[in-house]
């Protein structure tokens, strides 16, 4: 099979390769799925840029989380009929050797998500980290149903989703925040209610305006690092910021503003989600794809002889939405 790898860490066009190498069998409890698109996310462009270790956890790294592809095969004890399914994958790299970045990937059958049919092919690597982080952001602790959030980046890869689900799993009052005209317009697409422009409004005066003086029930927090200190005085008492990211790995919070008003800040990451809340998840985005109610952001399909580029675009901010690589079909 063709496939994109990297043997050391560095910068995108000095470490990716493309070649060949030999197709995967899958083992009992696996499925083998014939990849068409191939997802790109930040968290690839960091691992392949050594940002956590410089040592490599396997000789040889296919990357990407997230993929769309069909079922082509089964390993001992999954079901024969599920050759042919159209499906969605997660954490095909996470902990391990081989991700989406090929014509094939092997992984076990529960990471293997049949695809709504009303979803477009590309969507469906778009899923397993953009859009799980959302939904679970948005369902975590009770969910938004008649609370007033408040989604930090909203028309970045998670952000988008997040407005969405937040609008539609029954919030309120959706807030965004964006850094230009064209983003507000994703966001309000999105169905955000009320957009602020961060690079040049006063955040905590418009959302205090929006919300008649008492704050925001709920934060969906892209960059705690960035954006923690002015956080609080956008909330009202005893709500709660949802933290996915950071741009920083160490930051500071000041103390009294967050325990004299009783302010919860939740972090978690997608790949680790306990089970129950990743079927969670899985479920309730599954019926938003069945209702045929989501937007995506899909900015750049590019082959998968551009993954460089790919993960340039990524890596810099510059893409403009999600990135995603045909691989096959």
């Amino acid at each position: 099979m063709k496939a994109a790898y990297y043997e050391r860490t560095g910068p995108a066009g000095e470490v990716l390769q493309l070649g060949d190498m030999p197709d995967p069998v899958p083992s009992a409890g696996e499925v083998r799925v014939r990849v068409l698109w191939s997802g790109v996310n930040p968290s690839d462009v960091k691992s392949r840029m050594g940002f956590r270790s410089k040592d490599l956890p396997f000789p040889r790294v296919v990357p990407h989380s997230d993929g769309m592809g069909v079922i082509d095969s089964v390993g001992e004890g999954v079901h024969g009929g599920r050759v042919g399914e159209r499906v969605w994958v997660w954490n095909a790299a996470w902990g391990r050797p081989f991700g989406t970045a090929a014509q094939f990937v092997v992984l076990p059958a529960e990471q293997a998500v049949p695809l709504a049919a009303g979803a477009p092919d590309e969507a469906g690597a778009c899923l397993g980290i953009p859009a799980l982080t959302a939904m679970h952001a948005v369902l975590v602790a009770g969910g938004v149903q008649g609370k007033t959030v408040l989604v930090q980046g909203g028309a970045g890869a998670v952000g988008h989703y997040a407005v969405q689900f937040a609008k539609q799993l029954g919030a309120a009052q959706v807030i965004a925040t964006a850094g230009s005209e064209a983003k507000a317009q994703l966001a309000r697409d999105a169905g955000a209610d009320v957009l602020v422009n961060y690079k040049q409004e006063d955040l905590t005066a418009r959302v205090l305006d929006a919300t008649g003086g008492k704050g925001v029930d709920r934060i969906i927090e892209v960059d705690i690092g960035a954006n923690g200190t002015v956080d609080p005085a956008c909330m009202r008492d005893g709500a709660d910021v949802v933290v996915y990211g950071s741009g920083q790995s160490r930051f500071s919070l000041d103390f009294f503003p967050l325990i004299a008003r009783n302010i919860e800040l939740r972090f978690f990451m997608v790949y680790i989600l306990e089970r129950e809340h990743r079927a969670r998840a899985i479920k309730c985005l599954d019926k938003l794809l069945d209702k045929g109610t989501v937007r995506h952001n899909i900015a750049h399909r590019l082959p998968l002889a551009e993954i460089a580029r790919a993960h340039d675009m990524v890596g810099d901010g510059s893409a403009g939405g999600n990135v995603v690589l045909r691989v096959g079909g």
